[in-house]
């Protein structure tokens, strides 16, 4: 555990009928959360350099069929969707982190109730609880 990481796991909040947090459980969480981070990252970096490469193709492409043309047009898009939502994934781990340093990883962002340790540790990116989900998904 690194020394700027909050040490009293057990004020992080719970639902009621839950155990509080250990320190344990919260170096493990700070654990998957730093190694999804490295891997999204390193995602990042081979979809862009993909994207850097194909569109150097397509400048070359010139003399291509529509059909030709309209494969690589969608292989570009994949290419930019997957490296927009890994972007997207990276951001989110990035602030689960920094919610656990500031000590303020469990409550839920909408309402300030607690997220549920449960719920953290299926989905630790989660941000607001249950309820603030569903309605916001309602919307």
């Amino acid at each position: 555990m690194t020394t700027t990481a909050r040490s009293d796991a057990a004020g992080f909040p719970v639902r009621p009928g839950e155990r509080p947090w250990t320190r344990a459980e919260i170096a493990a969480v700070r654990e998957q959360l730093m190694r999804e981070a490295e891997e999204l990252a390193a995602e990042v970096d081979r979809a862009e350099s993909g994207i850097v490469t194909q569109l150097g193709e397509a400048i070359s492409d010139a003399g291509d069929d529509q059909a030709d043309v309209g494969a690589k047009a969608f292989e570009r898009e994949h290419e930019l969707a997957l490296s927009y939502n890994a972007r997207d994934l990276l951001a989110q781990t990035e602030r689960a982190l920094a919610r656990i340093e500031a000590g303020t990883y469990g409550s839920c962002e909408s309402c300030g109730e607690p997220i549920g340790k449960a719920r953290l540790q299926a989905f630790p990116r989660a941000t607001l609880c249950v309820k603030c989900k569903q309605r916001e998904e309602r919307r």
